[in-house]
């Protein structure tokens, strides 16, 4: 009742600038108004000057706006680039998969203790079928695909040649979910590499290496990662 007298005051302005709206796309977003993932419709628009509430002039287009189909709300089109619930869980479980299986490229698969600490990281993370039989797997596929395994010095972000495909898989898989992660968030990542890779004793050069590019490609500082990896190393 409140909003439709408002509305009937607006059109019984004599004159003003009223923006006309014209939804040009929709999808799905995370609305911060309502906290979760809600349908959305891209609007552009174009302002207008009114007279009695009839459009006659006009002032040129507004920036094209975001509007929560649930709330109404009203963003920049820059709310699109959080991701959505749905996205962010899959980002996030991608991101321990891939750092738990670098670590394991850099470190090797031998140690029992090693592949139980990986497969329980990749469970916790959102794949609960993940076996150590599949880690093996991929970590031989890994192998048998020239330029995958990461060694012992460093030339691109701590890498030998034959890792740098693995450092780029490590960056994109990291890079797009930093921004949206509390630092506490971006630390657990690290710290669950880190505790695959003490799981058999001190870290290996390769390891550390593996390590470290993690750190960068999280925004993580490097005194950070270094105080982080050698808290987790004394705690073993």
């Amino acid at each position: 009742m409140v909003h439709r007298r408002a509305r009937r005051d607006r059109d019984l302005c004599v004159v003003g600038v009223r923006t006309l709206w014209r939804t040009v796309g929709d999808g799905e977003f995370f609305c911060p108004e309502c906290g979760g993932d809600r349908n959305f419709r891209r609007r552009t628009g174009r302002r207008r000057i009114v007279v009695l509430g009839v459009p006659v002039l006009p002032r040129g287009p507004v920036a094209p706006i975001v509007e929560c189909a649930a709330c109404d709300s009203r963003y920049g089109t820059e709310v699109l680039d959080h991701p959505t619930t749905i996205r962010f869980s899959a980002m996030l479980r991608d991101a321990v998969h891939t750092v738990a299986l670098a670590v394991l490229a850099a470190g090797g698969t031998e140690a029992t203790a090693v592949r139980q600490v990986a497969v329980g990281a990749v469970r916790a993370a959102g794949f609960a079928d993940c076996s150590e039989d599949q880690l093996l797997a991929l970590i031989e596929a890994l192998a048998a695909d020239t330029g995958r395994l990461p060694g012992a010095c460093g030339e691109r972000d701590g890498l030998d040649p034959c890792g740098t495909a693995l450092a780029i898989e490590l960056h994109e898989a990291l890079e797009p979910l930093a921004p949206h992660l509390a630092p506490t968030g971006r630390e657990a990542i690290l710290l669950q590499g880190a505790r695959i890779a003490v799981a058999d004793g001190p870290y290996r050069p390769a390891e550390r290496a593996v390590l470290e590019t993690v750190g960068r490609a999280l925004m993580i500082c490097p005194d950070d990662t270094a105080r982080l990896l050698a808290a987790t190393r004394a705690a073993f």
